[in-house]
């Protein structure tokens, strides 16, 4: 999962875009990248980091030009290394730099396929050199490239491409150049400011960079600015939308809109929905306590339709991110105890409704209860916002492979004792379609088995085994 953001404007756009990137930094800490365009050179600075590890004020004044792109990445494919930082980029036809956001299920064959058809050759083992590859392969050598030109070398990204991409390029000397995947399971959104555009993940960049929000960009479409600003859009292969619906649950900022769903207002009757849960079991807490960060909002809804309060029981230490690096190797329990403490004056002698967004391998479920019963509850009631995750994601979730799921294979009351929990609540399937506005319009694959694309078993097989090698890194 990553963020991306584009700009094209009439004055250097470089502290803009990585004003962008801090906004969106919560879906990628893993490496951060910015590529400029001026006159007719690109400037780029990439690395490992959070976006203000990476960049300086130095960088920021070399980065010169009125148009760029940049990414924040946490790697679902590829090694995360900074030779693996977006934007990348290629310099023929004419100079192409971009970003993505997603990921391609096809990589392994389609890089293959690269090599032998095209004579192109791929130097990372990051998923947007394929895309980048095929639009350049398909794009005229020439100084006259016309919208139509550029849209018509799209057709074959989307025709040899499986999986999902929002990705934003700019093409020396012609302009800026967006597109979404046919089913749209990554956001995109286009804001402007006077003449100036801006393209990225999420609504909030363009709040806080004071763009006035345009609209999403549609599933297959394409959509050029060229370098006198002016915009032309074109559908290039649209199929029904299946939007990624953990992005409303877990992934995308509280603040943002994507695909007119203010995420918001999704998470809060999350939380409403398993109020309603929670009633039906007979269940009476005395107070909710979220897992912190993204389990704050559902835990509001959830307290105020139970009539209860919503307490801060998990205190969170904000100078450890996602992943930090010990002197060590240390077990999960200790992770989960370095990042969060538990406030006794809310949990004592409570019966305690612990909310979190999702609940993948267990193990993190099961080290937050036992880090709260220290504290002395009476019961602990642990409710996960979205149903049972059982089906890998190929399309840029961090869940990839069967095994990592602790509910593949079990049973409620299985996976109750497992996590060491007095009850266990999963939110329905119809509960969470509810919830999100445009539910039915979503990809609920890690849930159903039911994916948007056809995924080759050979293409499955690579991906889960490519991902067992980084789990097994991590531990």
């Amino acid at each position: 999962m990553c963020g991306v953001v584009g700009i094209i404007g009439n004055a250097p756009v470089a502290e803009e875009l990585w004003l962008g990137l801090l906004a969106i930094q919560h879906r990628g800490q893993d490496t951060a990248g910015i590529v400029t365009y001026d006159n007719d050179r690109f400037h780029s600075r990439r690395g490992n980091g959070t976006v203000q590890e990476v960049f300086e004020q130095k960088h920021l004044l070399a980065l010169t030009g009125n148009a760029g792109i940049g990414q924040v990445r946490y790697p679902t494919i590829g090694s995360g290394s900074e030779e693996d930082a977006q934007p990348l980029l290629t310099n023929s036809p004419f100079g192409i730099a971009m970003v993505h956001n997603g990921n391609v299920a096809n990589y392994g064959s389609l890089r293959t396929w690269i090599t032998n058809n095209y004579h192109r050759h791929i130097n990372t083992t990051n998923d947007v050199e394929v895309i980048l590859n095929v639009l350049a392969a398909n794009l005229k050598d020439s100084s006259t490239n016309s919208p139509n030109e550029i849209f018509n070398a799209l057709k074959a990204v989307m025709s040899k491409v499986n999986g999902s991409y929002s990705c934003i390029t700019f093409i020396a000397g012609h302009g800026m150049l967006a597109f979404r995947d046919p089913q749209g399971i990554r956001p995109l959104k286009i804001g402007k400011k006077g003449k100036n555009f801006c393209i990225a993940s999420e609504s909030v960049v363009l709040d806080t960079l004071g763009y006035k929000e345009m609209r999403d960009v549609l599933p297959g479409e394409a959509i050029f600015i060229n370098m006198q600003r002016e915009m032309k859009s074109k559908i290039i292969k649209a199929k029904p939308a299946r939007h990624c619906i953990f992005e409303y649950i877990y992934f995308a900022r509280p603040d943002s809109i994507m695909d007119n769903v203010e995420i918001y207002k999704a998470r809060l009757k999350l939380g409403e929905e398993i109020a309603r849960l929670v009633k039906k079991m007979k269940l009476k807490p005395d107070v909710v306590i979220p897992v912190p960060d993204t389990a704050r909002t559902a835990a509001q809804g959830a307290a105020e339709a139970l009539k209860i309060p919503c307490r801060e029981g998990l205190i969170k230490n904000r100078y450890i991110g996602r992943t930090f690096i010990m002197p060590r190797e240390v077990n999960r329990a200790e992770k989960v105890r370095y990042k969060l403490n538990p406030l006794k004056c809310e949990i004592q002698g409570k019966k305690i409704l612990l909310i979190d967004d999702s609940i993948v391998r267990g193990s993190t479920s099961k080290s937050i209860i036992s880090l709260i019963r220290e504290a002395g509850p009476k019961e602990i009631y642990l409710a996960s916002t979205c149903p049972p995750l059982r089906y890998p994601c190929f399309y840029g979730i961090d869940m990839q492979t069967r095994k990592e799921f602790i509910a593949n294979g079990r049973s409620l009351s299985q996976i109750q004792r497992e996590i060491e929990s007095d009850k266990l609540i999963y939110q329905s399937l119809e509960g969470m379609l509810k919830s999100v506005g445009n539910g039915k319009l979503c990809c609920t694959a890690c849930f159903t088995g039911d994916y948007p694309t056809e995924i080759e078993s050979d293409d499955m097989l690579r991906i889960e085994k490519d991902r067992a090698k980084q789990v097994s890194l991590w531990e």
